[in-house]
């Protein structure tokens, strides 16, 4: 059996690869589990400070949900596609979403439906000049399900997010650029270094801290600016009592690079 998300360990880096090229690295179940699962293992392993996650093959990122499947399943009716298609797509995205160590998505292709709600999930994008993406679910009589009509309308705006939902229509890479749902753009051939030094570069810093700052930011950016910016301070509480932050001080003071432990 297809192993369909290969797992690279390379130095303290994690890199997930959708592997199912001939398919477009379509998302079917076994793929949406296998995240699920890698990134449990990921979470624990105090190795690992970073994630990216690209497509295999130079043609897709993801051309989205794998259709012969969901259809099956929306033909048992209404609870059986919740269950089996839409709840297993949200809880891959929102994984990725509220994961505690950065993600940083390498589009490297097709970036449609799922795998434009993956680059919407995920930390961080780096894409290839020659990406593309679309929200095409409507041309097939649904709307996005994997958290899209949700997640584009807070990075792109609403009348911007509906242009691209209600029509179904193809954009590039430097209109995800513009849009906000990506962070840079570059030549294909840089696509994995210019992941990786992004990568690196977090790295650097205390995980502890990259993992509260995510926190902040993924349960504060949906409530009112007081709601806000209480989980914010609770967030720097919690840095507060770790050895983390008295490096960081120590480090700074001293005039020497830190050293952390993430502890």
């Amino acid at each position: 059996m297809q192993n369909t998300v290969l797992c690279e360990r390379k130095g303290r880096i994690a890199l997930l690869t959708l592997n199912r090229p001939s398919k477009l690295n379509a998302l079917n179940y076994a793929t949406n589990d296998r995240l699920l699962s890698l990134l449990d293992e990921i979470e624990a392993d105090e190795a690992i400070g970073a994630v990216v996650v690209t497509g295999a093959g130079d043609r897709a990122f993801s051309a989205g949900g794998d259709i012969h499947e969901f259809a099956e399943s929306i033909r048992q009716g209404a609870e059986e596609a919740v269950r089996a298609f839409c709840r297993r797509g949200q809880q891959m995205t929102a994984r990725f979403e509220a994961f505690p160590k950065p993600v940083i998505a390498a589009v490297n292709g097709i970036a449609f439906g799922g795998g434009c709600e993956i680059t919407e999930a995920v930390h961080l994008a780096v894409v290839s000049e020659q990406a593309i993406f679309a929200k095409p679910e409507i041309n097939i009589g649904i709307p996005p399900t994997f958290g899209g009509t949700q997640r584009l309308s807070r990075l792109a705006g609403r009348k911007r997010a509906l242009e691209l939902l209600l029509t179904g229509d193809t954009f590039g890479a430097q209109r995800a650029h513009e849009l906000g749902l990506v962070n840079r753009v570059v030549p294909a051939e840089d696509l994995l270094p210019a992941a990786f030094e992004l990568a690196e570069r977090i790295l650097q810093h205390s995980p502890l801290a990259a993992a509260r700052i995510i926190s902040a930011v993924t349960r504060g950016i949906n409530t009112t600016i007081e709601e806000g910016l209480l989980i914010e301070r609770e967030q720097f509480a919690r840095m507060c009592a770790t050895a983390d932050v008295h490096e960081g001080l120590d480090a700074w003071i001293e005039r020497r690079t830190p050293v952390y432990q993430g502890r």
